[in-house]
């Protein structure tokens, strides 16, 4: 695999950490709801910039590096919109106000990002000593894919509740917010407001998500540049699709099941994977087993795009379905 230019990853990753300062400048300048077509517009223009990257890297790497990167943005893109479920359901149970839920939403982007980096770089170190890895994230990934197919999203309140309820009874924290800041002035004294629980709520969240979300990608590229710039482009527009999708999120009834195949799906990859390069002395006397398949970028990324795409059809038809339901119907069952 070609390696691609010095000047070329660091140019990439100063331009996206400028963009994404840019966006945080401008949700915090400007906090408002909105428009459909702003929305629209801006989420548009994040995809064509993960685009127009994948094929520079076609040109100044090589084919192999520009499917890698785009099966893990589409993976990471996934789990971010499934992420955007949680958020919604954080935001209805603190009642944000929607005018202030851009800065909010920012904030908890930037949390990602920085546990991701995190996790990443975590996550390359024990690759590059530890081969077996790939049988724990492996098996993490089936783990997280059947808990995917059960559990409720709202299940997630469950573990931040304590944390919140510590936060709660041992920080003076006012009952209403003050716009978009962190602390108020109620009686001469200087307090937080529940905008420091929404942050710590999104924050348990984001962790959760970056424990899920980076074994998945290393399943279909060990290169650190390409897994962080997936994740960062993964994250970027994020905010704008939480206004463009509004309560279309939760509807996407089916959209966990896809995301739950894919995870499954890389599970078993990356078990070949370990089986592939088997150091374990107790599996084949520590050899590698040959008969253990590869599984190719371009056919991840076919099986990525096929499950994501049926997910989202099979939720927009049903909600086309329950739409065309009358009264009738629905007592009759």
């Amino acid at each position: 695999m070609t390696t691609l230019p010095i000047w070329f990853e660091a140019a990439s990753l100063s331009v996206l950490l400028l963009i994404l300062a840019a966006d945080l400048i401008l949700a915090y300048k400007r906090p408002h709801i909105p428009s459909t077509r702003e929305s629209a517009l801006w989420v548009g223009f994040y995809v064509s910039l993960a685009l127009i990257f994948a094929l520079m890297m076609f040109l100044l790497g090589d084919v192999e590096q520009a499917g890698q990167f785009i099966a893990g943005w589409v993976t990471e893109y996934s789990l971010s919109i499934d992420n955007l479920f949680v958020f919604v359901l954080i935001m209805a149970r603190f009642s944000v106000p929607r005018k202030y839920q851009q800065e909010v939403l920012m904030v908890g982007i930037l949390i990602a990002l920085v546990l991701r980096g995190i996790f990443i770089l975590l996550g390359a170190q024990l690759i590059e000593n530890f081969s077996f890895i790939f049988y724990i994230f492996g098996a993490f990934l089936l783990y997280t894919a059947i808990r995917q197919v059960f559990e409720d999203h709202a299940s997630m309140e469950e573990t931040e509740s304590g944390i919140i309820l510590f936060l709660r009874k041992h920080i003076n924290i006012s009952p209403e917010f003050d716009g978009g800041k962190i602390r108020t002035v109620i009686d001469g004294k200087k307090i937080f407001t529940p905008i420091l629980v929404v942050f710590v709520a999104l924050g348990i969240t984001d962790l959760v998500f970056a424990i899920d979300s980076i074994p998945a990608i290393f399943g279909i590229t060990t290169d650190p540049f390409i897994v962080f710039t997936a994740n960062i482009f993964a994250l970027m527009g994020l905010r704008q699709l939480y206004f463009l999708l509004g309560d279309l999120i939760d509807k996407l009834e089916y959209l966990h099941y896809g995301i739950a195949f894919v995870l499954g799906f890389i599970g078993v990859k990356l078990f070949l994977h370990a089986l592939h390069v088997n150091e374990l002395p107790f599996i084949n006397g520590g050899e590698p087993v040959l008969w253990a398949p590869e599984i190719s970028t371009w056919v991840s990324l076919i099986v990525i795009l096929v499950s994501m795409a049926v997910a989202v059809v099979a939720s927009l038809a049903k909600i086309s379905r329950d739409k065309r339901r009358t009264p009738a119907d629905i007592d009759s069952k």
